[in-house]
């Protein structure tokens, strides 16, 4: 069976988990480990990519990451590229380090970001790494110590996840940790990493209330949330793939959908090119931007490249160009079949 592909969006949450080759270590030592959350630290930053979670097990690796202005599948690719080679240089190796595709499982925030919080911060104890919750306070290794402000880690987004806990910073990590302990007796949560039905519904307990109710679940193993989370989504890629479907079916491309863009707003393929700040010159690359993104499927990493410009630039022209495509009823879809 083809393996599906990967779902992503700007503002998408990913519990990412990613295993070392026949279950052998990723990380020997903490020269490992430093030069990953290194890696980790450079990478997140460039690509404006939040982490609300993070934790590194000798044989696997858990992070909880919002996708930026960068696909995740391009910072997970620069991470563990990089990581690996240097990995095998050092230890002397050759070979795959990671075991096939990392898991990546698009969640639904509301309500699974602490309990995925929570989760992913306490695997070091469950694991066994650490003894206690103080010690994994301690930990350098997790992000659960930086919550705590224990670590400093300026690309981890603590400050984000105390909001929930409370407006005073002492007092919401007094609840943070609560809440927290509160989950250790919990163990394992196959409803979180599990089956995508189980995870849809909750949990087996609930999947088998729903069944006794003979409720319909949309499930996918790539998601975490409810069913109707879980229809939105799949509604959502499945658009979005015919229309790059679509675009290349009917040999679409750059310098078509320039030429498309350059008749809405009365001006030339070359002033697009050339760029520019005049309005009309700016609006165009907003357009221009967002359809590449939509209908194409490019990331703003190449649509700078072709534009000259940089990638934040193209990140904030892609929402401006949404805008102007809904203010003036430009339809890509309608305007490929004119």
């Amino acid at each position: 069976m083809p393996r599906q592909a990967r779902i992503d969006a700007p503002g998408a949450l990913h519990h990412i988990i990613c295993r070392g080759i026949e279950r052998r270590a990723i990380f020997r030592d903490n020269v490992d480990r430093d030069d990953f959350v290194s890696r980790l630290s450079t990478i997140l930053s460039e690509t404006s990519t939040r982490c609300f979670a993070w934790a590194l097990i000798p044989n696997h690796l858990h992070l909880l990451l919002q996708t930026g202005k960068t696909p995740i599948a391009h910072v997970m690719r620069r991470l563990l590229t990089g990581y690996s080679v240097k990995f095998n240089r050092r230890h002397n190796r050759h070979g795959h380090l990671f075991q096939n595709r990392y898991k990546s499982i698009l969640c639904q925030e509301e309500p699974y970001l602490l309990e995925l919080v929570r989760y992913l911060h306490l695997n070091p104890l469950r694991a066994g790494i650490v003894a206690t919750l103080e010690a994994l306070a301690d930990f350098p290794y997790c992000g659960h110590g930086c919550v705590l402000g224990k670590h400093a880690h300026s690309w981890q987004a603590a400050d984000e996840v105390l909001e929930h806990f409370g407006k005073r910073t002492n007092i919401a990590r007094k609840n943070y940790l609560h809440y927290v302990a509160a989950g250790i007796e919990q163990g394992r949560r196959p409803d979180l990493v599990g089956g995508g039905l189980v995870r849809s519904a909750g949990g087996w307990q609930s999947l088998a209330s729903l069944r006794q109710e003979r409720s319909h679940q949309k499930s996918d193993e790539r998601i975490l949330g409810d069913s109707a989370f879980v229809e939105s989504v799949l509604r959502d890629a499945d658009e979005a793939m015919k229309r790059q479907n679509q675009c290349r079916s009917l040999d679409i491309d750059l310098e078509t959908m320039v030429l498309m863009v350059a008749e809405k707003f009365g001006v030339t393929p070359e002033d697009i090119w050339k760029g520019g700040k005049q309005p009309k010159r700016v609006a165009a690359r907003s357009l221009l931007s967002f359809w590449a993104v939509k209908g194409l499927g490019r990331s703003a990493t190449e649509i700078a490249g072709w534009l000259g410009l940089s990638q934040s630039s193209v990140s904030r022209s892609v929402p401006r160009g949404e805008v102007l495509a809904r203010k003036n009823g430009w339809n890509l879809e309608e305007e490929i079949n004119a």
